[in-house]
């Protein structure tokens, strides 16, 4: 190589600057949150976590699965099983191609996982299935009142999942006024189905308006990893452009 050659080489490679270093993306993030989230959660709820541990741990039904905290320890217990299928689906996403692959595995799997227990608690039958007459409240909230915070709290969570990780999966859904509706029209199913069933439950309307604001801020709070528009018909890693014939 001659001289002004290697002179100039010298200075294109003194020209371009270091490559930046890599930065943890969406798909780590994410999980490292909920992580810290549910840790949170069970060092706040750790001594009701531990009145319905003995009931759960052994199997029985009334303290367990027919009570708030019960439930609640059953979801943290399987916490792991869970994670370890959204593990197995983004391994799978990610040899197949997909560029979101942690992102929608979480989604798919909380989505389950966050939802499926709170429908099981608004569902349980109250004292008198059945006999008793079904309860109708329509007058905007007047039982927000007598809720309590515990019962406000537990209305908040019971579409959060929903709202958190629907945005995440379906590009459809990624807009604050869809993720209102999403949640609004699932609790009036679930109001529905306690007054047709006739569960003794009162299906009220403060239900509706509590469960939707629950499913708004859990969305605004992953708006972050909200799914682009732009990603809905193809959500595969755009393939190399081919190399110029030289």
């Amino acid at each position: 190589m001659s001289q002004p050659a290697a002179v100039c080489n010298g200075r294109m490679n003194r020209d371009v600057s270091p490559p930046a270093p890599s930065r943890p993306t969406g798909g780590t993030v994410l999980p490292v949150l909920m992580v810290l989230a549910l840790a949170a959660a069970a060092f706040v709820l750790r001594r009701p976590l531990l009145m319905s541990a003995p009931a759960c741990v052994s199997g029985r039904w009334h303290g367990c699965l027919d009570t708030f905290n019960g439930v609640l320890f059953v979801m943290l217990v399987t916490l792991p099983p869970a994670a370890l299928v959204a593990w197995a689906l983004a391994r799978r996403r990610r040899a197949a191609g997909v560029a979101s692959a942690w992102p929608l595995s979480l989604a798919d799997v909380g989505l389950v996982h966050g939802t499926v227990p709170f429908l099981w608690l608004t569902l349980m039958p109250g004292a008198e299935p059945g006999a008793a007459p079904a309860q109708v409240s329509l007058v905007p909230l007047r039982d927000l009142v007598t809720m309590g915070p515990l019962g406000i709290a537990g209305n908040l969570l019971v579409f959060a999942a929903l709202g958190c990780f629907a945005p995440v999966r379906w590009a459809a859904l990624a807009s604050v006024p869809r993720v209102l509706a999403l949640g609004a029209g699932c609790s009036v199913l679930v109001e529905t189905a306690q007054y047709v069933l006739r569960l003794d439950r009162v299906s009220s309307v403060d239900d509706v308006l509590v469960n939707a604001a629950g499913a708004v801020l859990a969305g605004l709070a992953s708006r972050r990893w909200w799914r682009p528009r732009a990603a809905a018909p193809s959500d595969r890693r755009p393939s190399p452009a081919p190399a110029a014939a030289r």
